[in-house]
């Protein structure tokens, strides 16, 4: 680390402490030439993929983008800020646990239904209806109910295989 006062590359740390968001750490340090402190903060980089749009267009991901989304749909519903946070760190480490450099955004907003799905019957109406265009409320309620069934579907494929234990 370079010391921002002299510029000398060695220093000693003397304090690390994890912040309270558990995603950096900040280190106290001293230089060894000036004995000058100052502090440095560590973030984990993430690499997220690529989304594709249904227009075809791509952007990188936007977890804030995300969240407001969610924020849209809870909006005056008994949910916290930091139930809704967790929700986007679901699918944001979701995503980098892919491994993919491209997505769908189709697959995001699924995985968002699905989280919100857990979270808020009323926030998951909302976003789907939002997220999905409709013809008709026809159409949205078969919807709804096509994504439900899919939802068991996909539940029971993912059951541990005999000798996976549920620990």
């Amino acid at each position: 680390m370079k010391c921002p006062f002299c510029g000398h590359n060695e220093d000693r740390v003397l304090d690390t402490r994890e912040q309270k968001d558990g995603g950096a750490i900040r280190r106290r340090r001293e230089c060894l030439q000036c004995k000058s402190r100052f502090s440095t903060v560590e973030a984990l980089s993430l690499v997220f993929p690529y989304i594709v749009k249904k227009d075809g267009r791509r952007e990188p991901y936007d977890r804030e983008k995300v969240l407001k989304g969610v924020q849209a749909a809870c909006q005056k519903r008994p949910i916290s800020l930091a139930q809704l946070e967790a929700l986007v760190d679901r699918v944001s480490v979701w995503l980098v646990n892919r491994g993919e450099k491209e997505l769908p955004a189709r697959l995001i907003g699924q995985k968002v239904m699905q989280e919100l799905r857990s979270l808020d019957d009323v926030g998951y109406v909302r976003f789907a209806s939002v997220y999905r265009t409709f013809k008709d409320v026809q159409e949205f309620v078969e919807t709804l109910e096509d994504q439900e069934e899919s939802d068991v579907v996909v539940s029971a494929s993912q059951l541990p295989l005999k000798n996976e234990s549920f620990l």
